[in-house]
């Protein structure tokens, strides 16, 4: 993906839309949490295809975070529904939603600076053989999933911390692939990267979804979420304040989405009870 696509076109143009004539992978509906006194989410819907990569956007404060700790098993959701391949699921632990396939890559990526890349790749699901770790198979599986995913990365047994952080991120991604997951989360993937380590992460964004995966990516910037999604779905004061294609819609209209510039009926209601409280 050229520099200038992720520029000057939005994600969907040039590509084929996902087949949702099936059920979705995912599909939240009725999602509420509350810690305490504090409603985080209030009937939130969501719902992601394979082979297609939605944005989750909001405000800070918007529930995007509470919400993906929702899927991810960190938090079991008060109210709602989970479906996940089209059956009603189970969410209340992380083992749960590794165990349907669902992988969640979070904004500090977990990674263990001392050890080198097949160290990071395989750390808890280490090979073994004859009850010692079979360093050749896994590094042999290291180099053909990087291989598979075309990642360039100097050396599998060079030390993560000599990585630039674009190189580091498509690390963590590419460990969250062993488990064969149908969903991949991840959580502001392009955070604090300089131009040419976001184009690398957002290249591996869309050969996970040509590989049919399902991809749900926070991003707080519009440039990539247009350069690299197929939907937008906007998060306001913990309710749905819309879900826009983004080869049909602009910018500007998201960012309204998101300010509450064009909110619908029932984020007014939940502005005005905001303010009264």
């Amino acid at each position: 993906m050229s520099t200038n696509l992720q520029k000057d076109e939005p994600g969907g143009a040039g590509r084929a839309a996902p087949d949702r004539s099936g059920p979705p992978v995912l599909r939240l509906s009725g999602i509420s949490k509350r810690f305490g006194a504090v409603q985080a989410l209030t009937d939130v819907d969501l719902e992601v295809y394979a082979g297609e990569v939605l944005a989750l956007v909001g405000d800070n404060g918007a529930g995007k975070s509470t919400l993906i700790k929702v899927v991810a098993g960190v938090n079991a959701p008060d109210e709602g529904v989970i479906e996940f391949g089209g059956r009603p699921v189970s969410i209340s632990r992380p083992h749960d939603a590794q165990r349907l396939g669902i992988a969640t890559v979070y904004q500090d990526l977990a990674l263990a600076d001392n050890l080198d890349v097949v160290g990071n790749l395989f750390l808890g699901s280490e090979i073994y053989r004859w009850g010692l770790l079979d360093e050749v198979a896994m590094e042999k599986k290291a180099r053909e999933l990087l291989d598979t995913l075309s990642i360039k990365i100097p050396s599998v047994r060079i030390p993560v911390a000599s990585l630039s952080g674009g190189q580091r991120q498509v690390v963590a991604i590419s460990r969250s692939l062993l488990g064969e997951p149908k969903l991949v989360v991840l959580d502001e993937p392009t955070a604090a990267l300089g131009v040419e380590q976001t184009a690398q992460v957002l290249d591996l964004v869309e050969r996970l979804r040509d590989r049919g995966l399902a991809v749900i990516i926070i991003s707080h910037n519009m440039v990539d979420v247009r350069a690299v999604s197929d939907r937008v779905a906007v998060l306001r004061l913990g309710r749905n304040n819309g879900t826009f294609d983004v080869a049909s819609t602009t910018q500007e209209q998201i960012i309204a989405a998101i300010t509450g510039a064009t909110d619908n009926a029932v984020s007014r209601r939940a502005s005005r009870d905001h303010a009264q409280s």
